[in-house]
């Protein structure tokens, strides 16, 4: 029996099927949150709706562990999307739920931590909604959630993190139009979202706008997965540290960063005597025995 890489591999280019729409009952859309891409993240209730998916049209971030758990009969369309190189326009994928949901079949639209955060989960919904299709929402845990647990750094802390904002490194015209000054204010969390491209502009417009250049920063690629990996900088350090990270990533810039927890464990092949003190890769390989201490 084929593995699920190769449904996927066989379905990810499929084309939409035309012809009459059947007389039953139309089927429906899931919106569901796949988590970070540890599995054992996944939610019971995303887990119940993908065993029961006729089509599961995934995002390139689900893990291929989570895709396994889908049935071996369903249609897997990846959907992925990289920085300028996307399979499928939004409006395509819009229309390839739509379609499918009015030909009767249950359609799993799995994405990557929480279908809304960042996730474009309101697009889809709102095409659904549209076409009169019934649209089902399942939350997941969003990367910065299982970034800061793996990381021991609390997102929000009495004493350093009073408030936690999660926003978007790239709006669909650039740079995003942000309130820099109210992110600038000491005591609180920024998570930063699809900004590794962008940490050297968005450092230089929170320092300019007043946030200490001292701030604890934390970059954490790939949350929750085997090969994470955390850089613990400034918000001075930002740029240099993050040009180290192929991605995908969250920039987190905090007080309460400065409460990251160090591993004595670096990447394979990875110098810690030949980095900064501040850009010090503090990530492991996550092999259950991770005991270091602050």
């Amino acid at each position: 029996m084929a593995g699920s890489g190769d449904r996927r591999k066989r379905t990810e280019h499929l084309v939409m099927l035309g012809g009459p729409r059947p007389a039953h009952v139309p089927g429906r859309v899931t919106l569901a949150g796949a988590g970070p891409g540890d599995p054992e993240l996944l939610t019971l209730k995303a887990l119940k709706a993908l065993q029961a998916a006729d089509v599961v049209v995934h995002d390139g971030l689900v893990s291929e562990e989570i895709l396994a758990l889908a049935p071996a009969g369903a249609r897997l369309i990846s959907v992925a999307k990289r920085k300028s190189r996307h399979s499928y326009s939004q409006d395509e994928i819009n229309r390839m739920l739509v379609a499918f949901a009015l030909e009767g079949l249950n359609v799993v639209r799995l994405k990557g931590g929480d279908p809304f955060i960042f996730g474009r989960g309101g697009e889809e919904l709102e095409a659904c909604r549209e076409a009169g299709v019934e649209c089902v929402i399942i939350p997941g845990v969003t990367a910065a959630l299982a970034a800061g647990a793996s990381a021991g750094a609390p997102l929000t802390h009495r004493g350093s993190a009073q408030a936690v904002t999660f926003v978007t490194g790239h709006a669909q015209n650039g740079e995003p139009d942000l309130d820099w000054e109210s992110l600038a204010k000491a005591n609180q969390t920024v998570v930063i979202y699809m900004g590794l491209s962008m940490a050297a502009p968005i450092a230089t417009r929170l320092v300019g706008a007043g946030r200490a250049a001292s701030t604890p920063a934390l970059i954490v690629e790939n949350a929750s997965r085997p090969d994470e990996r955390r850089i613990a900088t400034t918000l001075a350090g930002l740029p240099q540290a993050a040009a180290a990270i192929r991605g995908p990533a969250l920039l987190i810039v905090g007080e309460a960063m400065a409460l990251a927890r160090p591993s004595a464990q670096p990447r394979e092949g990875e110098d810690l005597e030949g980095m900064a003190p501040s850009t010090i890769s503090v990530g492991s390989r996550l092999r259950g025995n991770e005991r270091s201490s602050t």
